[in-house]
């Protein structure tokens, strides 16, 4: 089987291109099929060869558009035509976003994501939303949104405004796609990646397991993301949290070690990339965290709350990271803190 890869339509700004060569969904199923052991130790070799080992990125993420999308993405509980008890509500004012990214700042995250419930965004409330990177990067902070698709020339806007990240995950494998989506195709994400690279913006892109799709699914999403050339600076790597009124709840959960395998295996085919522990940490668990860790994860996302799902808590995640003996962006945490950064 190879790996389907897919090629970007002609865009206005200058594109990545996808290469065939570089990881076959073949060697990436073997590399899942590694003994636990082993995959971890390999892993952690390619880890400790690009990053210090003990260092963690914190991102925080804020949903300044909640609820009234239009798509019908399975997972999603702010899609309008699931009742998952989200209401659609207006963005949020500028003040209230750069107290909250302040908030950020203080417990000790250095990257601070705006997130959209948009299929894609219009001009005028995109205006709104440069101001916020504007005035969020002048925090200090590295800047990053998640809006949806984006139209010829909104990613050179969003540049402009100072945005760091744009985050636009491929969410699985494209054999399996259908399944979970059926309001945009995969060459519309992939369209929008170009247009993002083609303005200079670094890409987050990741995916979501746990979608009722097969290890060799999940393969098939790694080597999408790993032949991207180049492939993106971080990837988030989901586990879906099921919420009661969409098509996936009710889904039996992925095992916790096929996770904690599927962050190793993103390690390796993607050595320079910040992994990102994203949704799902909450039910997890410290143990499978850990794992995480030592199979390459080194970026969580970090607050009381996704876009509409819960994470664990500030103070949970620096007694964990303190036990652990890791640290965010060269501040050091005391084993025996009491949740605040020293």
């Amino acid at each position: 089987m190879s790996s389907h890869p897919v090629t970007f339509h002609p865009a206005p700004a200058a594109t990545p291109v996808i290469v065939a060569s570089a990881w076959s969904v073949e060697q990436i199923v073997t590399l899942f099929d590694l003994p636990f052991n082993d995959l971890l130790y390999r892993a952690q070799q390619v880890h400790r060869e690009h990053f210090d080992p003990t260092e963690v990125e914190l991102a925080t993420l804020l949903s300044i558009k909640t609820g009234g999308c239009e798509e019908d993405c399975g997972y999603c509980p702010q899609a309008a035509r699931y009742d998952t008890g989200v209401t659609a509500q207006k963005m949020l004012a500028l003040d209230t976003v750069l107290e909250a990214a302040r908030q950020a700042k203080a417990h000790g995250a250095t990257r601070f994501c705006m997130g959209a419930a948009w299929r894609e965004p219009k001009d005028r409330d995109l205006e709104r939303v440069e101001e916020m990177v504007r005035e969020v990067k002048a925090l200090g902070l590295e800047t990053c949104a998640t809006l949806g698709m984006l139209g010829d020339g909104q990613a050179e806007k969003l540049k402009q405004a100072g945005l760091d990240y744009y985050n636009h995950n491929l969410d699985t494998a494209p054999e399996f796609y259908g399944n979970v989506i059926s309001t945009r195709d995969y060459q519309d994400r992939i369209d929008t990646l170009g247009r993002v690279r083609g303005a200079g913006i670094k890409v987050c892109c990741g995916g979501i397991v746990g979608l009722g799709e097969s290890r060799l699914q999940r393969a098939g999403l790694i080597a999408q993301l790993a032949n991207l050339d180049p492939y993106p600076e971080s990837v988030p790597v989901n586990n879906l949290v099921q919420v009661e009124g969409t098509p996936l709840h009710g889904l039996d959960p992925l095992d916790p070690l096929e996770f904690v395998r599927t962050v190793a295996v993103a390690r390796i085919t993607m050595p320079k990339a910040r992994v990102r522990l994203s949704a799902g940490r909450r039910q997890m668990g410290e143990a499978v965290q850990a794992l995480c860790f030592l199979a390459g994860a080194n970026s969580i996302f970090y607050g009381d709350k996704l876009l509409t799902t819960g994470n664990p808590e500030v103070e949970e995640d620096q007694a964990l990271l303190a036990k652990l003996g890791l640290h965010s962006r060269g501040v050091a945490i005391d084993a025996h803190c009491d949740g605040t950064d020293k």
